[in-house]
């Protein structure tokens, strides 16, 4: 796909500035200069979100848009461990990541892509990569859906951009609607795998979809990439929810039923224990406070503060976890004392003033090991806590 030229060009140049190369078309007239700007942009962002790909060479990039909506090479990797099987489809293959790492648990594997560029790229990275149990479909998924044979699993990432370029969040919104073709779906797999914005409101997507049986938030350093419902026909009033945070090469998962959290009862404190404790991206965007409270037996400070206590560690939290060095209240006297220490890491939950104007107002620089925290109390006092940073924390 790519002359010599521009091959020799990408890799002398792979990293340099894209928007700078792109300038000097007229001084390489033998190079492709706008495809060899594409490559070197997939590659410097492939560093990042995947780095075995990034170390094979020969692999062809597809346009920014697809680099940015593909998943990583970690979220990819906990899918294949969900799913494996005889038979997989992928209906919305796109750059091929989901499906290159899905397809190492399955016999064969079905690429179904609409567009035939992303197609011939995932024709060469496959055959690069030794997948040879990919077979690539050139087509639109809702036209091949009903003619494809039983699968053991389907994937599907709908689009999540409309016609007009806006970004949508909705299932109902989103192309291929998986909301009208669920029915169709689960006649021709035993489970399907959706994967969703981690903007969805999960509750929403319950109401929309009558057959999910587990759900699945996926945070990777802290930062909630991923929903994933798993369709299937044992599904029941007991959907299983996972909130998993994976961070340099480890995955913290806390599990619950979405319907427990409703049933749970949190306790709360009105002071602060020895240890304080702040969920991961995944359990925020999980919702399973009292839950949480509930099952690892820690108090909450406030209904609304999302940040926990205990007098003995608890390290299996899932998030951060502080050993608490001092607890301040929000008097003149407060402020005065903690303007002696300079500089600290600041969070603020539940607080009526922002970190900046907290930060201000302490004449406080931002760094250090030390961490403070603005926050209020279950019988509403306002308290700022000084805390450090535990080894055991998630």
């Amino acid at each position: 796909m790519l002359s010599p030229e521009t091959k020799e060009f990408i890799q002398k140049h792979k990293n340099e500035d894209p928007r700078a190369l792109a300038l000097q078309g007229k001084r390489y007239p033998g190079v492709d200069i706008r495809e060899a700007v594409t490559q070197i942009e997939g590659w410097q962002a492939a560093k990042e979100k995947l780095p075995t790909w990034a170390e094979t060479d020969g692999i062809i990039y597809p346009p920014r848009i697809s680099m940015e909506q593909c998943s990583s090479e970690p979220t990819a990797l906990y899918k294949a461990a969900i799913a494996k099987g005889c038979r997989l489809a992928d209906l919305t293959g796109g750059f091929g990541i989901d499906c290159s790492y899905m397809s190492r648990g399955f016999r064969e594997t079905t690429y179904i892509e609409r567009n035939s560029i992303l197609c011939d790229i995932a024709k060469e990275n496959f055959a690069l990569l030794g997948h040879g149990n990919i077979k690539i479909i050139n087509g639109n998924s809702e036209d091949i859906l009903p003619t494809l044979p039983k699968q053991d699993w389907i994937f599907i990432d709908p689009a999540r951009r409309a016609f007009d370029g806006r970004k949508v969040v909705a299932l109902s919104d989103c192309e291929p609607d998986v909301t009208a073709l669920e029915s169709l779906l689960l006649e021709k797999a035993d489970k399907v795998m959706v994967k969703c914005s981690p903007m969805l409101d999960i509750t929403a997507a319950t109401r929309q979809l009558s057959s999910i049986e587990a759900v699945h938030i996926i945070a990777v350093n802290n930062e909630c990439k991923e929903l994933l419902f798993i369709l299937g026909k044992d599904y029941g009033e007991n959907t299983q929810t996972e909130c998993v945070n994976i961070q340099k090469g480890n995955c913290s998962s806390f599990t619950f039923i979405l319907e427990e959290e409703a049933n749970s009862t949190a306790t709360y404190c009105n002071g602060i224990d020895k240890y304080l404790y702040e969920p991961n991206a995944a359990i925020q965007k999980g919702g399973c406070h009292r839950t949480l409270s509930h099952k690892l037996q820690i108090d909450k400070l406030h209904p609304n503060s999302q940040l926990y206590t205990s007098d003995k560690l608890v390290g299996e939290f899932p998030g951060r976890i502080f050993e608490v060095e001092r607890v301040f209240g929000f008097s003149k006297a407060d402020i005065k004392q903690l303007q002696n220490l300079k500089k600290a890491n600041m969070t603020v939950r539940n607080f009526p003033e922002s970190v900046q104007v907290l930060r201000k107002k302490l004449k406080l620089a931002e760094g250090g090991d030390e961490y403070l925290f603005a926050t209020t109390l279950y019988n509403g006092a306002k308290a700022l806590v000084l805390c450090r940073r535990c080894n055991a924390s998630k």
